[in-house]
């Protein structure tokens, strides 16, 4: 299974396109990283688990793959375009606003882990990235792509790329002055549709450099230009990132980079679609924010979530809810109970799991169809034809792909000395026959977060999942 074709979807050609290696030696990889002034959501996460699902595929089919992951520590405005995302949140908890950063920034990795995502090669901050953006800059004022506007900022001229829009489908004939992603400058800007490369510092005193233009900040947009073209030798096989970074994000970035280098600088765009949560966008007015620590909380399986996202294709619009999470950590839970008891099994058909393995394998390298690859799993799963140790072979081949950590044991519980009491005396109560007081334990299990079973071979318990 080497160098088969992992065909996605490609946004600017909107054809499916193979995944390749532009230099013949490995296939370069960048995607979007968070910008660290708060907890990554759920929604973000499934954005952050395609590049995993990628570089996994792209590795299990004998790629070598050097992925790069941005941290945007810097630059990033919010909606109102009155404050860095970063210094408000530096400003809300009153620290210091790299403090912030490395604050979100670790935790974003501590959530990457709960996933079971593959960590990048790299991740460059913005802020440590600021010399590399002024030399990009500094070429596109050279080529006469870029300008130096009244108000000390430094532009991007739209009108000097004629490409733009590719991505998105945007005209810059149709796009209108002063649309939400980039704010009005009065009469600094050459035409409206022009954004900032680097902005001068004006009042704010935090996060500001030196610069051939003055003291200020490097734009969102050229950070991912500069990081992208830096590290990955000028050329970008596959490019990732959330379907909301499209436009402007995306074709702002793709303007800068193709000029630099007077070519095409990115092969593949793939993008992640949205996730609704209990049918609604995921948002902090809404109060229906979910973070990785909440599914933790819950006694759920960070893996639960993973699956869940498995479930659906990464380009269609997904709706999560804690009952699809409570289903998945269960499916979780009996999955690596059974492949314990499966490995026990020396019965395997080679030939046939070989068969198995690849038809899975298919579907991953069809635009990562990872929706029919878990129903072949579900199929296996009740086969009644196929031995215990061929179900072994398969299930523990395809995780490579999956990254749900099935061969792992049912996670081993643990209980408070109190609970530890009351279930031994709830035992010794159900044995007596004094099924009252076996009922009243059960009861006292419950409020600390106990559900207990009977079975033949006696109680068992797990945590509820609130």
């Amino acid at each position: 299974m080497k160098n088969e074709n992992l065909l996605l979807f490609d946004t600017k050609s909107r054809q499916l396109q193979p995944l390749k290696s532009s230099d013949g030696k490995r296939v370069r990889i960048y995607s979007c990283g968070p910008t660290v002034y708060r907890d990554a959501h759920v929604g973000n996460m499934r954005t952050f688990l395609l590049g995993d699902l990628v570089t996994r595929c792209a590795k299990y089919l004998g790629f070598k793959v050097e992925f790069i992951q941005n941290i945007t520590d810097v630059g990033h405005m919010s909606e109102d375009f009155v404050e860095d995302k970063i210094l408000a949140q530096a400003k809300a908890e009153s620290k210091d606003p790299f403090e912030i950063a490395r604050i979100y920034e670790a935790r974003y990795h501590k959530d990457l882990s709960h996933l079971n995502i593959s960590p990048a090669d790299k991740y460059p901050r913005a802020s440590e990235c600021i010399e590399m953006m002024q030399d990009l800059i500094s070429k596109l004022i050279e080529k006469e792509h870029a300008y130096l506007g009244s108000d000390g900022c430094v532009y991007f001229s739209a009108q000097s790329f004629p490409g733009y829009g590719a991505i998105s489908g945007n005209r810059l004939d149709s796009l209108k002055p002063g649309h939400r992603f980039e704010y009005t400058e009065a009469g600094a800007k050459r035409f409206h549709a022009d954004w900032a490369l680097w902005k001068a510092a004006g009042d704010r005193t935090q996060m500001i450099w030196d610069s051939p233009w003055g003291k200020g900040f490097p734009g969102w947009h050229i950070e991912c230009s500069a990081m992208s073209l830096h590290y990955l030798d000028n050329f970008v096989d596959l490019h990732l990132g959330g379907i909301d970074l499209r436009f402007p994000h995306h074709e702002d970035e793709r303007a800068q980079s193709n000029c630099t280098i007077d070519q095409e600088a990115v092969e593949l765009w793939v993008h992640g679609e949205h996730l609704l949560f209990e049918g609604r966008k995921m948002a902090k007015s809404s109060g229906n924010v979910v973070l990785v620590s909440d599914l933790i909380e819950k006694n759920l399986d960070p893996l639960a979530l993973r699956l869940c996202f498995l479930e659906n294709r990464y380009r269609s619009q997904m709706d999560l809810s804690w009952q699809s999470l409570k289903a998945a950590h269960t499916l979780l839970q009996r999955w690596r109970e059974k492949i314990q008891l499966w490995q026990k099994d020396a019965n395997s058909d080679l030939s046939q799991s070989a068969k198995l393995i690849q038809e899975i394998v298919n579907d991953f390298i069809n635009d990562l169809d990872t929706p029919r690859a878990l129903q072949k799993l579900r199929s296996l799963e009740k086969s009644e034809s196929i031995s215990d140790g061929c179900k072994y072979q398969v299930f523990k081949e395809v995780d490579q792909l999956f990254g749900l950590n099935l061969l792992n044991q049912v996670t081993q519980k643990s209980l408070s000395p109190e609970a530890e009491i009351i279930l031994q005396q709830r035992e010794v109560a159900r044995k007596s026959g004094n099924f009252p007081e076996s009922d009243r334990l059960r009861d006292q299990l419950e409020k600390l977060g106990i559900s207990v079973k009977d079975g033949k071979s006696g109680q068992s318990w797990d945590w509820i999942i609130n």
